[in-house]
């Protein structure tokens, strides 16, 4: 049977994380994604992290996002590099073309959505900004998270606001782009028309916050930092164990009269506990109680201990035992690169796609700055080599 998406070009233009996620994502589908960079200014995210391969503009930061896609270089500052932007569209049947630059750049650069509509009339546009097409406001992960209330529900009640481990507002960003283009595929399928999707950051990250949102505005609540505890439940947190932390979380008054009757936790039963609202009413003393039982077991016998009654818990893990969980370790996207045999391994999609099963979960190494450009412009475009010499010293390609 023939994958899905394998008869799909994505052209984007690309940098940092929230774009490179998106089409890593669709590379993944088994779309062909060529990243487009500057010849003299790539993305600056090569340069970010370790030297782990011993050479220029591969750091390790750049890595994850960018395997299984192709990379050339274009500047289309000028009237030779829109030329050959709209070479690529036509000779390479280029179905979706995708940026986050801003706004401001998209007309000067050629790239704005009814000029490439005008090139090819069913074109996918994909624009990723901080704050939406209006805005030119430069915009970072940590400073999305910031503006639009993350940080100001994470981190202690007593402490400052915190950021979370990973880049939610681009990742969340790429995942509701993600979706809108599946949406823009099946409309093209069904209408024969092309689509303009604008994402912007800010919105993508607001819109989870549901029930923050609702409470504030409809009935007044102030959505405060907790810590490891819940607004609603209790108990919910991190117990210290003998040897480490467990995370319990109790949903229901059923589960909690079920950890009552267990042998050394007899002596957190309450009357007035009994229900959800009394144990959040107490949740300070409750979550102390309970800490000095879970610090005389070990993290294996609570584990076990809570899974006999049906209570959701969990240890801590770090990274390095995440890669170990029977349901990551024999699921990993491998990457190898040819010409040093570095293998870059990746956690797995969330759906494994028909795609990664056909290539036994391989994909092509991160490119180097321009690797493809012989093969893009040359095989497939079909320039001679005085044509690709005159590009290059004129700083076109």
């Amino acid at each position: 049977m023939k994958e899905l998406f394998t008869d799909l070009t994505v052209l984007s233009m690309e940098q940092a994380t929230v774009l490179p996620y998106l089409t890593y994502r669709l590379a993944a589908e088994g779309m062909r994604v060529i990243r487009v960079e500057h010849p003299q200014r790539g993305d600056p995210n090569r340069l970010v992290g370790s030297n782990v391969l011993g050479e220029e503009a591969m750091d390790s930061y750049f890595l994850p996002n960018n395997v299984g896609k192709k990379a050339i270089t274009l500047n289309l500052r000028g009237e030779e590099g829109q030329a050959v932007l709209r070479d690529l569209i036509l000779k390479l049947d280029v179905d979706m073309f995708a940026s986050n630059q801003l706004p401001r750049n998209y007309a000067k650069l050629g790239i704005e959505y009814e000029q490439l509509k005008a090139i090819r009339e069913d074109i996918i546009w994909v624009g990723i900004t901080g704050f939406g097409p209006e805005s030119n406001e430069a915009a970072y992960d940590p400073i999305l998270q910031a503006r639009c209330g993350f940080m100001g529900l994470t981190g202690e009640a007593d402490g400052p606001p915190q950021v979370f481990g990973l880049p939610m507002a681009d990742l969340g960003a790429s995942e509701h782009a993600y979706g809108q283009i599946m949406r823009a595929l099946y409309r093209r399928q069904a209408t024969g028309e092309g689509s303009r999707i604008d994402i912007s950051m800010f919105q993508s990250a607001v819109s989870w916050q549901v029930n923050p949102v609702m409470l504030t505005k409809s009935f007044g609540a102030e959505i405060k930092r907790r810590g490891n505890t819940h607004e609603f439940f209790a108990p919910v947190s991190v117990y210290e164990t003998e040897d480490g932390y467990v995370y319990v979380a109790v949903g229901n008054d059923r589960q909690w009269q079920a950890i009552t009757k267990l042998p050394g936790f007899d002596s957190l039963h309450r009357e007035e506990r009994k229900v959800n609202a009394g144990r959040i009413a107490d949740v300070k003393q409750l979550n102390e109680e309970i800490s000095e039982i879970t610090k005389t077991r070990t993290t294996e016998e609570l584990i076990q201990l809570f899974n006999s009654i049906g209570v959701p818990i969990s240890t801590v893990n770090t990274v390095k035992e995440v890669v170990e969980d029977p349901l990551v370790k024999d699921r990993l996207i491998t990457s190898r690169d040819p010409r040093t045999g570095t293998a870059v391994f990746l956690p797995p999609t969330p759906v494994i796609t028909p795609y990664l099963e056909s290539v036994d979960m391989q994909m092509s190494f991160p490119p180097r700055m321009g690797e493809h450009n012989q093969e893009t412009y040359g095989e497939l475009l079909g320039y001679d080599a005085q044509k690709m010499k005159d590009l290059k010293e004129a700083g076109v390609i």
